[in-house]
């Protein structure tokens, strides 16, 4: 019977949909050293934390290495491809829990709810409420979105026709922009915007994106959003701004070391929201993507390719490996 290793719990939906087609295992940690070993029977692995490469040099019956979500950033492409094992993802079925995030961040922020929460129960109702007079609204507000894939576009529809804010953009591909959405260079949307979210995938291109200089062009009451991953982000240089009030706050889900350390500098700061790599993560994002991984799981174990394939070159390596049936 198949093996198909999941690094996570999958929702009882996509459990449901595996039962039967394989013999569903959940990895019993995380590290590097178990990964591996466990990995070695499997015929596809189900990722929700990062693969060491040796993975893939030790489990010879792998087929398929099935992303539950959009990133591939766990996944060492260069390993897998080796190894002629298919890559697949789960796009965009979190676009909407990422959304409704980013503008839970920028509310809060805008609001100063950390500190009305906080000083509302050690204080008092008068010392809570005393941070009002300094809160801002959304409305008229200019949102500048780095990245414009599902995230970025989920995010600009909803600022754009759910709070009137202005919505600028930039992305590689700088197609005609969407009704509403203004494309802008990276540089000018950072001087331009009040809000600034990162939605653009980590790559070399984009490894220390938000750095020093970057920082310097923001307003001084600007808020950056990262839902992105942590690198794009330069954590000294941030640290730095947010030490000096050089920008207005900052609302961080994803960090270069995770989980983050208790006493690492973000946690000192009133105006940053910190949240432990959770945007995505809604009970209903949760079954589409256990569903979308178990979908494409089903797949490879009937011997045919994954849908959302994103190494088709590795197909001919993995046809030596496994000749499709005649």
């Amino acid at each position: 019977m198949p093996r198909i290793l999941s690094t996570h719990t999958l929702h009882p939906r996509a459990s449901a949909m595996l039962a039967g087609a394989g013999e569903l295992v959940v990895a019993s940690a995380l590290d590097a050293a178990t990964l591996t070993n466990e990995a070695k029977n499997a015929d596809v692995i189900i990722v929700r934390a990062p693969l060491p490469p040796a993975l893939f040099e030790n489990a010879t019956k792998l087929r398929a290495a099935v992303r539950h979500g959009a990133g591939l950033d766990m996944v060492p492409m260069e390993a897998a491809a080796a190894a002629g094992v298919l890559v697949a993802n789960v796009p965009a079925v979190n676009a909407r829990s990422v959304a409704e995030y980013v503008m839970f961040a920028a509310l809060a922020l805008l609001r100063r709810f950390r500190v009305v929460d906080r000083d509302l129960r050690a204080r008092g109702w008068n010392a809570g409420r005393d941070h009002a007079s300094y809160a801002s609204e959304l409305a008229g507000k200019t949102i500048g979105i780095i990245g414009f894939g599902a995230i970025g576009q989920a995010v600009a529809h909803i600022a754009a026709h759910g709070f009137g804010l202005n919505v600028v953009a930039t992305t590689r591909s700088m197609q005609p922009a969407p009704d509403r959405i203004g494309f802008l260079s990276i540089d000018a949307l950072v001087e331009q915007s009040d809000i600034i979210v990162l939605c653009c995938p980590l790559t070399e291109e984009t490894r220390g994106l938000i750095n020093r200089e970057r920082i310097a062009r923001m307003k001084p009451d600007a808020l950056l959003i990262n839902i992105s991953r942590g690198p794009v982000i330069d954590d000294e240089a941030l640290i730095d701004a947010l030490r000096k009030d050089r920008i207005g706050g900052a609302a961080l889900d994803v960090f270069a070391t995770q989980p983050l350390p208790s006493n690492h500098p973000y946690f000192s700061f009133d105006n940053v929201i910190v949240t432990p790599h959770m945007a995505g993560i809604t009970e209903q994002s949760m079954m589409r993507m256990g569903v979308g991984a178990a979908g494409e799981t089903l797949l490879v174990l009937a011997n045919r390719l994954p849908v959302n394939l994103r190494n088709p070159d590795v197909v001919e390596h993995y046809r030596r490996r496994f000749p499709a049936d005649t």
